[in-house]
């Protein structure tokens, strides 16, 4: 198998990992084509080393930037999307901590992800996509979305033109537990894409903490019901010596 072949695969059914994996298996004919992203296959020698511990490591990676960031010790940041002031506040504060000795990882979604990565500018951050490479979503992450792929590392496993399906999202949180070294989630609900990622980090043994939330809070127990259930409660100590 090359990596010509893989780009094929890939591209004709829209990062589909089953279905290319079904290619790979009966061997079906390719052609060779260009793609106006960078991209990275899993045989390839520069494959991110961090993905291969994956049950589904991604066949095909499409970024845009130094994909040489996720060597630098990257932490995940999570989060709700409609997320409170208290947690943008929050946000900004441990990226401002941390951002020095880390890349700051994320989803590139609303709220905490996007405040993630804004507060990262000055440094090193990886947006992983759950939707095409050249793909803007949400919308108005738009000019995030171009300083990021101008100067700091987009990521995603879905080619060009690819939709923001629901699905890929939950699929696309894996990626951000596995190349992280720990993942702090900052705000959440019981039920949201936040624990998927949790779930992902558990999996690969990756360490979660968690900013605990008011106990009268209504909207946002996530991270205490986290907490009880064995995840870190994150210090201002903590963000001194991880």
């Amino acid at each position: 198998m090359n990596r010509e072949a893989l780009l094929y695969y890939s591209v004709s059914h829209q990062g589909d990992w089953t279905k290319i994996a079904t290619c790979i298996k009966e061997q079906r004919k390719y052609e060779k084509i260009e793609i106006e992203s960078h991209y990275v296959t899993i045989f390839d020698d520069n494959y991110p080393s961090c993905f291969r511990k994956l049950r589904y490591p991604p066949w095909v990676l499409y970024y845009y930037g130094n994909l040489d960031y996720l060597k630098n010790h990257p932490i995940g940041l999570i989060g709700a999307r409609n997320c409170s002031k208290n947690a943008i506040d929050n946000t900004h504060y441990i990226v401002d901590q941390l951002k020095k000795r880390h890349t700051i990882v994320s989803g590139l979604a609303k709220g905490v992800d996007a405040h993630s990565h804004l507060a990262a500018l000055n440094a090193k951050t990886v947006a992983f996509l759950g939707c095409g490479i050249d793909r803007i979503y949400p919308k108005e992450n738009q000019a995030l979305f171009k300083e990021i792929k101008k100067n700091h590392c987009l990521i995603s496993e879905y080619p060009n033109s690819t939709a923001p399906y629901r699905h890929h999202f939950p699929w696309r949180n894996r990626l951000i537990a596995a190349s992280s070294e720990l993942v702090i989630v900052v705000e959440a609900k019981y039920k949201s894409g936040t624990m998927r990622t949790v779930d992902a980090c558990n999996e690969l043994s990756v360490p979660v903490y968690c900013v605990p939330s008011s106990f009268l809070e209504p909207s946002f127990k996530g991270c205490n019901y986290l907490i009880s259930c064995g995840a870190q409660i994150l210090l201002e100590s903590d963000l001194e010596r991880i």
